[in-house]
């Protein structure tokens, strides 16, 4: 069988609100995240499709071989064209969007999570040894998207976290979807979210807030505010900046 499908099956009458397919030489490792948590229930449900494939799968030697020495010379290995074209034919519609994920691509934020989160049908390209072809970047994705200023093993794990920031986006993932904008990077201007509390009132000597034990939510909401300002300020002053 040329593809393999991590995901849960979902109901044939349920067409999802977003597709994801996945491609990389380590599939195995979305196994757990895919089978625990709201994502599993998602997936069941029909809401999202999550599908994993592995590259090798288009690789056409008895080898399987995915890999091959860099021209020019230099340390490691570079991830092949062919396959990972040949992946993308195979699984690219018409309005499907490509994204490579890689340390030179745009920084992925939550603006950029609620832009794809749009989208009908995204593939995830997941680079691994020292990179990918530049042709694959050049001419077959649609973008390159980095996660963060470091370096990781390979792409699975930033696949991981554009996966989920997208997919708790998606309508009917999340049970009170309110919960969504009082979240950090959410609304205008954009302020880490407030401090949060819940049973015991003191634990250890250390108390709850008085003010959130009033009932007054007036002065409640005055004082989240508040809070995610001096917090913002303290810890992300580049997002004050910004609205300045």
């Amino acid at each position: 069988m040329r593809k393999q499908k991590i995901s849960k099956e979902k109901p044939v009458s349920t067409i999802p609100f977003l597709t994801i397919d996945i491609l990389s030489l380590f599939p195995n490792i979305f196994t757990g995240y895919l089978s625990e948590g709201l994502i599993t229930k998602a997936i069941t449900e029909g809401i999202v499709s999550v599908s994993v494939h592995n590259i090798r799968d288009w690789t056409h030697d008895r080898h399987r071989t995915a890999d091959d020495k860099p021209y020019g010379g230099g340390a490691g290995m570079i991830m092949k064209v062919e396959p990972v074209v040949s992946a993308l034919k195979e699984l690219k519609r018409v309005n499907t969007h490509t994204i490579l994920l890689s340390p030179r691509g745009a920084r992925f934020d939550q603006e950029k999570a609620r832009s794809l989160a749009k989208v009908d049908h995204l593939i995830l390209i997941c680079g691994h040894y020292e990179g990918v072809d530049q042709r694959v970047a050049d001419c077959y994705a649609d973008e390159e998207v980095s996660i963060g200023d470091y370096i990781l093993s390979g792409g699975e794990p930033a696949a991981i976290v554009v996966v989920d920031a997208l997919t708790r986006l998606v309508p009917g993932f999340v049970g009170n979807e309110q919960s969504l904008e009082n979240e950090s990077f959410e609304g205008e201007p954009k302020l880490l979210e407030f401090p949060q509390y819940t049973r015991p009132k003191i634990f250890e000597g250390h108390a709850v807030p008085d003010i959130l034990l009033r009932g007054n939510h007036k002065e409640i909401e005055e004082w989240r505010k508040k809070k995610s300002m001096e917090i913002t300020k303290l810890r992300r002053p580049d997002l004050i900046n910004k609205v300045n």
